[in-house]
């Protein structure tokens, strides 16, 4: 379970990690910082797995798997839902979205951890693997109601299902999966999900992420499991790109910036060998020119974030191993993606 940090309309940043009973959280007291207020815990007796998103209007949505004490065949497992319409505000109650398997608790138990992205009507999007290792969507209509669960298909399915919004508004999702990568998209706003065609890989689980590198385009990474490291693909490309990181763990951080007038894609992962993070910055759909893994931080840190502060800066989070958040920020008196010493959050 990874650290998110999004930007709200105010400008302010806010970064949310899972713990133990709950959610922390940690907000900007002013757009671009230094001074943050939190870690402020939000709680959630039972939750296992969260991910964060967040659409057009601001909205941050919040879905996590709870797991409940139950009977003697074991806990009582949903998937669950809140909402923050402002920054530093208190979040929506919890509301449960079930699971594919609302008469067997059993099958239930084996739901996996839910990948959301917010569609250009604002509405959530919820995926999961289910019990029989495929897929299985819910969402929201215009107004905020929520469907049944859909069975999208599939087979074979891993831990850390990845969906991406792109700028016109289509969701897409990515499932590593033993046979490949396999994909879902929406052909336009709003329309039913469609299987793509599958992308011939060997991703690691739980290391799939994606960006919007283009109006309509979202690129897609991950990890490769027979040790290639980082890869990225987006449709119309024959393979993935090799982008190096070949001891990195969990999935990549990354963000779409202007860097020296440039548009830049900044990626960044945790080194699985010395524990420290590594950044690195290259043209936007341009991986064949070449990416430089930079060292950054000191080890032990977390699986990182990225995002843009009110200013336009690129700001780096993490967790310590205690659990405080650690930022650095880019300078504004050098050229390039030079990133300020890190320091502790509240301190």
């Amino acid at each position: 379970m990874a650290l998110r940090l999004l930007r709200g309309k105010d400008g302010r940043l806010t970064a949310y990690a899972p713990v133990a009973g709950g959610v922390a959280r940690w907000t900007e007291e002013r757009p671009g910082g230094p001074r943050w207020t939190g870690p402020r815990l939000i709680k959630v007796p039972g939750l296992t797995a969260l991910t964060v998103t967040q659409g057009a209007d601001g909205y941050v949505h919040l879905v996590g798997l709870r797991h409940r004490q139950g009977g003697a065949d074991g806990p009582d497992v949903d998937v669950v839902h809140a909402t923050q319409f402002q920054t530093g505000r208190p979040l929506t109650a919890w509301h449960s979205l079930g699971t594919p398997h609302p008469k067997d608790r059993r099958k239930a138990q084996r739901t996996g951890a839910p990948a959301a992205a917010v569609d250009s009507s604002g509405a959530v999007h919820v995926f999961v693997r289910n019990a029989g290792r495929g897929v299985s969507a819910r969402r929201q209509d215009a107004k905020g109601k929520w469907g049944g669960w859909t069975d999208l298909k599939g087979a074979d399915v891993l831990d850390g299902l990845s969906a991406t919004a792109t700028a016109e508004g289509r969701v897409e999702l990515l499932a590593p999966a033993d046979s490949g990568a396999l994909r879902w998209h929406q052909p336009e706003p709003g329309a039913a999900y469609e299987r793509a065609d599958d992308i011939p890989a060997a991703p690691e689980a739980g290391s799939a992420s994606g960006l919007a590198t283009g109006r309509d385009t979202v690129t897609h990474y991950w990890r490769d499991a027979e040790g290639r490291g980082v890869l990225a693909w987006r449709p119309g490309a024959d393979e993935a790109a090799p982008l190096g990181g070949e001891t990195g763990a969990g999935p990549v951080a990354a963000l779409r910036t202007t860097v020296d007038g440039h548009d830049c894609t900044v990626l960044a992962h945790r080194d699985a060998k010395s524990g420290r993070l590594a950044v690195a910055a290259h043209l936007t759909e341009n991986e064949a020119a070449g990416v430089w893994w930079t060292p950054s931080g000191e080890p032990g840190t977390g699986r990182p974030a990225l995002a843009l502060d009110g200013r336009g800066l690129v700001l780096l989070a993490a967790l310590a191993d205690d659990g405080a958040l650690l930022a650095a920020r880019q300078k504004t008196d050098e050229p390039g993606l030079a990133l300020r010493a890190w320091g502790r959050v509240g301190d």
